[in-house]
């Protein structure tokens, strides 16, 4: 048999309902490749563990799976409510941050005061209370106008589409996590909110102060991210993009997101980054065994359009079916990609690298003419493999380094399985033979070697082979 695994990858959130060893390992064998740890929830206690199971249950269905730490970021939320509100079109309510519920006036988690302007929109309760800045009467509180009747509840979410929090995204808590991350086995790093590459840059030089090799996913979020200019900016400084369509269909309109994600998808590939489509691709699962109609043409829009994962929320942390979920997920990615193939990259990337680059996009266009059984790729941080992803060839990548923090973030990388062996000059060969012993492949199979005259040196990568396995 030939090597048939899905290219498209699956990060799952960790929850209530799939904390636990067994959970864990049972959604690694099912096609999970990675974890996220939701910083909005949790004691480092709980998430110290839920890393020695991701751990365990990698190396017990023997592949590296990736784990990304998902930084809360300044989440507004309404404080604690002494009741259940309900509010008027036309009625004039405070938030304050330094006030308790009375009547009108209601607690909020965070000084709006400081960022917030007259005129300025601010969504409550996910957009279903819709309201507008008339009056900052102090230095903690700010008047809104009610557009529409609704509701008020304790700790309801708030959006600013059009406030620009000018670079002060990263909270007390979130640098205190971050913290603690850098000394933890992190692969990834998610910054909410994200509404400029300052953001990211200021993220790389914390995680670096802190020693941490963890790489960076920008979360796409905020009206003020998605401008043309400033997206390319933001994906050029990241190491990958999650497209957060949730609270980004708030903040921007929901007819906006498909358009955003395509856009999203496209530059990722463009600059050799990582790229995530995330919320709701498979909601209904949470309360049902099946997905919708809906949800397999979303998951499978996300595939054709070439995204490097697919995410699930809720339907892996609260939902009553999460085995199930990704077992459909998985069911989709497969019959998508035999079927719809994704549309190649033409030309190079735009990256510095001109030298690995050119040697990419060779051996895709080599895999393609010889119609190779996999492309192998040696690697020491990762870089040569993600940016064979990144031309999307529709056949496996098999990638081999001597690191197993390249070889967990090359988990989410498209169509890549990475595999940690010692530097050597014939580790491809040397995987490719193991491979075929195993039934991977087929006797005379032929594969295409990326490799370096230096193992195990970064950014040495300038030889293409062409081997047939006996």
């Amino acid at each position: 048999m030939s090597i048939i695994f899905k290219r498209t990858k699956i990060l799952a959130t960790l929850g209530p309902i799939t904390n636990s060893s067994e959970m864990i390992e049972k959604l690694a064998a099912a096609g999970v490749n990675g974890f996220r740890l939701n910083f909005s929830h949790g004691s480092y206690e709980e998430r110290d563990q839920q890393i020695a199971w991701v751990r365990e249950a990698g190396a017990k269905v023997k592949k590296p799976v990736a784990i990304l730490q998902d930084l809360q970021g300044p989440k507004i939320r309404l404080g604690m409510l002494n009741e259940n509100t309900p509010v008027k079109k036309g009625d004039e309510i405070l938030l304050d941050y330094a006030a308790e519920h009375s009547g009108l006036t209601f607690p909020v988690q965070y000084n709006l005061a400081e960022k917030v302007k007259v005129g300025e929109p601010i969504y409550i309760f996910d957009g279903k209370i819709r309201t507008t800045v008339i009056e900052i009467p102090s230095a903690t509180a700010i008047k809104l106008r009610v557009e529409n009747d609704g509701t008020l509840m304790s700790k309801k979410g708030i959006n600013l589409p059009d406030t620009d929090f000018g670079g002060d995204i990263l909270t007390p808590k979130d640098i205190a996590d971050l913290e603690w991350g850098a000394s933890r086995d992190i692969d990834y790093v998610a910054l909410s909110f994200v509404q400029s590459a300052d953001d990211i840059n200021n993220l790389r030089q914390l995680l670096v102060s802190h020693g941490s090799t963890a790489q960076i996913i920008a979360k796409v979020e905020t009206k003020a991210a998605i401008i043309d200019e400033t997206l390319e900016e933001i994906v050029k400084a990241s190491d990958g993009v999650m497209v957060a369509r949730g609270d980004l269909a708030v903040e921007a309109g929901a007819e906006l997101v498909p358009i955003v994600q395509r856009r999203i998808i496209a530059l990722c590939r463009q600059y050799g980054k990582l790229s995530i489509v995330a919320t709701q691709m498979m909601a209904s699962m949470v309360d049902a065994p099946e997905p919708t109609r809906a949800e397999v043409s979303d998951v499978a829009n996300a595939v054709i359009q070439g995204a490097d994962a697919v995410m699930l929320s809720d339907e892996t942390a609260n939902g009553n079916f999460p085995l199930e979920t990704v077992a459909a997920m998985k069911k989709v990615i497969l019959y998508t990609q035999d079927h719809a193939p994704v549309s190649p990259l033409h030309g190079a990337l735009t990256i510095d690298k001109k030298q690995r680059d050119a040697i990419s996009t060779a051996a895709v266009s080599l895999a393609e003419q010889l119609k190779v059984a996999a492309i192998i790729s040696e690697t020491k941080s990762g870089a040569t493999a993600s940016n064979i992803a990144a031309h999307r060839p529709n056949l496996p990548i098999i990638s081999v380094t001597s690191e197993a923090r390249a070889a967990q973030q090359l988990a989410l990388s498209y169509a890549n399985r990475s595999y940690i062996r010692p530097d050597s000059a014939e580790a491809g060969l040397e995987i490719a033979q193991e491979l075929r012993q195993e039934g991977f492949f087929e006797a005379g199979a032929t594969v295409i070697i990326v490799s370096g005259q230096q193992p195990g040196v970064i950014g040495m990568t300038d030889t293409i082979k062409v081997r047939v396995l006996a």
